[in-house]
């Protein structure tokens, strides 16, 4: 009984050491997580800052921020030999909902950076979209383009690497410079179209279909006098699209100058809002970038058909083959037939207890079916 208990001891122990290891081990790891910014990258060392300017400036977005679902926000001031910059870091629940803000906080004139591929850049700003994270860095002429992109790469080692929306490459070339907008739903299409200055247009947003899947893209084109904005919408299937131009159709503000025709391509909606010209609108409208195709995704193989001359042996041989085997069959038959007839007569075949005559009794004698096989 002793050694039961004291087993029973031993194992409540090692179970206690075992929770409470795991527990620490939790903890270590949530710490580590917690932080979204690096606190040293290249020569800069950070630490937790609070900017109520910039506070404020963020909260004009907080209803779009909510609606994309951002899950945590730092920001640090970060100082060098060199200056200081400050630098905020902002985690989406997925790349496509942090490009919506990353697109939503590019001002127009903003140049891309050589920092990474997805950056927008000005004179005090840069801005850059990392996974599911949108950086932002003010007074960037303080660091070096080697220090921003250490940033990044440190950054880049715990985000979200998904693949972006493929409906960014379906606008038109020739874009004004920080003007693209991306949105998932209502408030990013209204935010989108106030600021490209197309405010009018903000009725479309209940009827886009977002809550089915619907994705949009925005972006302002100018071309000496010229100036329009190129919507462009997908949707998971094109008779979902059908579906939605309809409703697009019924809430098209009128008396506009240049009239708005929305097109279809399979699953892709197109329309140019607030085009100076018709000539203008249609010529951006032939330019989207988007063609179908159909893939197969099945293992294949190659279907090679022979030359019509073995094609043409080969039935030859097989008919001769056949009829071989039927001569071979049939002589093989009769054959035993005869052989055994012959050789045990009225033993196997045609023995007179086995065979019948039909009488129709029209003559005076009566058959008898052996004279049938008498010889």
């Amino acid at each position: 009984m002793s050694k039961l208990v004291f087993a029973k001891a031993w194992a409540f122990v090692a179970a206690t050491l075992f929770l409470a290891m795991a527990s620490q081990q939790s903890r270590t790891q949530g710490t580590k997580s917690a932080s979204l910014l690096p606190e040293a990258f290249g020569q800069f060392h950070c630490q937790t800052f609070e900017d109520l300017t910039a506070a404020y400036n963020l909260a004009m977005l907080d209803d779009l921020r909510r609606e994309a679902g951002m899950t945590r926000r730092q920001v640090y001031s970060c100082a060098s030999d060199h200056g200081r910059i400050e630098v905020r870091g902002e985690r989406y629940r997925d790349p496509s909902s942090a490009y919506e803000i990353y697109t939503a906080e590019l001002t127009p004139g903003m140049l891309p950076s050589t920092v990474g591929e997805l950056s927008g850049v000005d004179k005090n700003r840069l801005l850059m979209l990392v996974g599911d994270i949108v950086l932002d860095v003010s007074d960037q002429q303080n660091a070096s383009t080697e220090d921003l992109r250490q940033l990044a790469k440190l950054l880049r080692q715990h985000a979200d690497q998904a693949p972006l929306p493929p409906i960014r490459t379906f606008l038109p070339e020739g874009l004004a410079d920080g003007t693209q907008r991306y949105a998932l739903g209502p408030k990013g299409f209204v935010a989108a179209l106030d600021a490209l200055h197309r405010s009018e247009y903000a009725v479309l947003a209940p009827e886009i279909g977002f809550a089915n899947g619907a994705e949009a893209m925005l972006a302002e084109y100018r071309k000496g006098n010229e100036n329009a904005v190129v919507l462009v919408v997908e949707y998971p299937t094109p008779s979902l699209a059908e579906q939605q131009l309809r409703h697009l159709l019924t809430v098209l503000p009128k008396g506009t100058q240049v009239a708005v025709k929305i097109e279809r391509k399979a699953s892709l909606l197109s329309a140019v809002l607030g085009a100076t010209s018709e000539a203008y609108a249609e010529r951006l409208r032939k330019a989207v970038n988007y063609e179908t195709e159909v893939t197969w995704h099945q293992p294949t193989h190659t279907i090679t058909d022979p030359p019509w001359v073995v094609v043409l042996s080969r039935i030859f041989m097989a008919t001769g083959l056949f009829l071989v085997v039927a001569v071979v069959l049939g002589v093989a038959f009769g054959g035993v037939r005869i052989l055994t007839k012959r050789f045990f007569p009225g033993k196997v075949f045609d023995r007179p207890q086995d065979i019948e005559v039909l009488q129709l009794g029209l003559g005076a004698k009566p058959i008898d079916p052996s004279d049938f096989y008498r010889r």
